[in-house]
């Protein structure tokens, strides 16, 4: 199996980072926390214009009929800028959704609308129900538009979670393929967020002094970060990995989704801890950009699928197999 990416790939990552890199992000992002979300709607506009939206849907909807590892190459670089909203549910999960039940919404979500989802019990809140388009709940085997609840607290800002219930009946629905987008798109954002962490701080550790000397020359600095960052280069292979077998409709492609989810989210926690105790105090204040990050990890870790059950996944598998 083939990990690497082709230059089609790289330019089209290279293309969404250029985009994100000139938006200022922190910016967008505390506008989001504070409910204008105005600025990261124009965001979500531009990326659109890019065909990021579209990626799942087929061209007859106006989409780029494009595949699960093109899905990751952009995810990875919505999470690396923490892009606001449910970007999950709006590029993965909701393309597989509509396109069973209810393709007619298909060609509105390529334009640029926002999605959420929830699909209880694993997933049993719609992030952002408030700014979204349409709100869908996957439950029993159906797909109903969702009437959203009393937002829930959460700990990221930016995303707020609502209780969903049933309203109109859009058709019956397998939701398994979903789940595993959505685990494999939260994977990729986590594997991104954890690169701009690893980042990040290691450009604080190279301007940061004590006792005279930049933090980063200190022996304990340089073995937190290159813990990190071998971290997140084992995790970005099982990622690809994952994204080959929902491509190729592979009949392991729950438990390599599973793998990827768990190491990504534990190469992003790893990166999250490192920041936090290379950047010291300032790290853990609002005020400063890197809880931006921070939070949206820890929100991730736990998003379409805790650690534990996708740990469970992957035994399960490979006791089956054996």
């Amino acid at each position: 199996m083939r990990f690497a990416l082709d230059s089609s790939h790289q330019d089209f990552a290279s293309s969404i980072d250029a985009l994100l890199s000139k938006s200022d992000m922190p910016s967008v992002i505390r506008s989001w926390n504070r409910g204008d979300t105005d600025p990261g709607l124009k965001l979500w506009q531009r990326l659109a214009e890019t065909g990021v939206n579209g990626l799942l849907i087929g061209e007859e909807h106006n989409g780029l009929g494009a595949d699960a590892v093109d899905l990751v190459v952009a995810v990875e670089q919505l999470g690396r800028h923490a892009v606001p909203g449910p970007v999950a549910e709006t590029i993965a999960v909701a393309p597989q959704l509509l396109a069973q039940a209810a393709p007619g919404r298909l060609s509105a979500l390529a334009e640029g609308s926002l999605v959420t989802v929830a699909a209880p019990p694993r997933v049993p809140f719609a992030v952002d129900a408030d700014t979204a388009d349409l709100v869908l709940l996957a439950e029993d085997s159906s797909l109903h538009i969702g009437d959203p609840g009393v937002v829930q607290d959460s700990v990221d800002q930016s995303r707020r979670l609502f209780p969903v219930t049933a309203g109109e009946h859009l058709g019956g629905i397998d939701s398994a393929p979903a789940f595993d987008l959505g685990a494999l798109a939260t994977a990729a954002q986590l594997q991104g967020l954890g690169q701009t962490l690893l980042d990040v701080t290691t450009d604080y550790a190279k301007q940061r002094k004590q006792f005279g000397k930049v933090i980063g020359q200190f022996q304990a600095i340089k073995h937190h970060l290159a813990e990190v960052a071998v971290g997140l280069e084992m995790s970005r292979p099982l990622l690809h990995g994952a994204a080959l077998s929902v491509r190729d409709g592979s009949t392991d492609a729950p438990r390599d989704v599973s793998a990827a989810k768990v190491a990504c989210g534990d190469a992003a926690y790893r990166a999250a801890r490192a920041a936090l105790q290379v950047h010291g105090a300032i790290g853990y204040t609002q005020e400063h950009d890197l809880s931006l990050w921070l939070t949206k990890v820890r929100a991730l870790v736990t998003a379409w699928g805790t650690p534990s059950f996708h740990r469970g996944r992957v035994v399960e598998s490979l006791v089956g197999a054996s």
